[in-house]
């Protein structure tokens, strides 16, 4: 199966889900609970049907293989390629009818059969469709992006920005422990409060598509790597999460991080390290990642030291 083909088929799967899913947005009945998916967060209605639709669209493609946040690894062992996919990343967005809403899909080959082994690395293609706007972004490794807004192709806008002070950006906090999260990130909050602005839009890939449409200069989460860093922050977080640490897994950075990248943005993990090394199928804890993007290099190594001084700051509060 050639990649343009599977180009076409996650086109096709991201306008399905899109039609499924557009007419439900900010429905009450969309925030009833179904349960818990695979990473171990929560399923509302609108997921489970989306995710369903997903199962049904891929059966007919034996040579496809799916990774999701709630089916997890799903796929003949004969598979070629597999769809990294969030089928609504933002569903509490969605559910409450805002626009941060989008789905995420990112491709990568299966050869050798290297599903553990897989990584980052080697997604190939991805692709983010906004579900309530008609907004695309879509990248081939070494082959650049494009961007649509209102259904017109346009061009990337991506703006340098050097000082913290005026700083638009956004953060990861749901699933977070808010303290901890609060003093890792205190200075930033504090620097930019006033002349800059800080969002919490709830979709890290409707916040890192922001950086390349010009409305936003960064986008922050610091939740893998302070449970890395400090254990004992465990029992906070499996506390917030309902008995499950809660971070972004690859299926929500999978598509964003190969767009971020090849549209010229600083893009890494809260340590500063490469997101490619990551694995790419894994679910729960041992599949997260931190994240921070953004707009200039300057940037991203103002807010990673911003970062490292609050996790000393976070440390010492706790007496760690």
């Amino acid at each position: 199966m050639e990649l343009r083909e599977v180009e076409g088929i996650c086109r096709e799967l991201a306008e399905d889900i899109r039609s499924l899913v557009r007419p439900r947005l900010g429905m009450k009945a969309s925030r009833s609970m179904e349960g818990r998916g695979a990473s171990g967060d929560s399923t509302f209605s609108i997921d489970e049907d989306a995710e369903r639709l997903l199962e049904e669209r891929l059966r007919g493609h034996p040579r496809l293989a799916f990774f999701s946040e709630d089916r997890g690894l799903v796929g003949e062992e004969e598979a070629e390629w597999v769809l990294v996919v969030d089928p609504i990343d933002g569903t509490r967005p969605a559910a409450a009818g805002l626009e941060a809403c989008c789905v995420s899909v990112a491709a990568a080959p299966l050869s050798g059969g290297g599903r553990e082994s897989a990584t980052l690395g080697d997604v190939v293609y991805g692709l983010i469709v906004e579900l309530k706007n008609d907004a695309r972004f879509e990248a081939r490794r070494g082959g650049g992006v494009e961007m649509y807004l209102e259904g017109k192709r346009k061009e990337i806008v991506i703006h340098p920005h050097h000082d913290l002070s005026t700083l638009f950006w956004t953060l990861g906090f749901r699933g977070r422990p808010a303290l901890p999260t609060v003093l890792v990130l205190e200075e930033l909050i504090d620097t930019s409060s006033v002349d800059g602005g800080l969002f919490d839009l709830g979709s890290a890939t409707f916040c890192i598509t922001r950086l390349l449409t010009g409305q936003l200069d960064a986008y922050v989460d610091v939740g893998d790597r302070m449970l890395r860093e400090v254990p004992q922050l465990e029992e906070m977080f499996l506390r917030v999460g309902h008995g499950h640490p809660l971070n972004n897994s690859s299926y929500d950075l999978a598509a964003a991080a190969l767009i971020a990248r090849e549209a010229g943005l600083a893009i890494s993990d809260a340590f500063g390290g490469p997101l490619e090394d990551y694995p790419l199928l894994r679910s729960g804890r041992a599949g997260q990642l931190s994240c921070v993007a953004a707009v200039s290099p300057g940037l991203h190594a103002a807010i990673l030291e911003s970062i490292d001084r609050g996790m000393g700051r976070m440390r010492a509060h706790y007496g760690w």
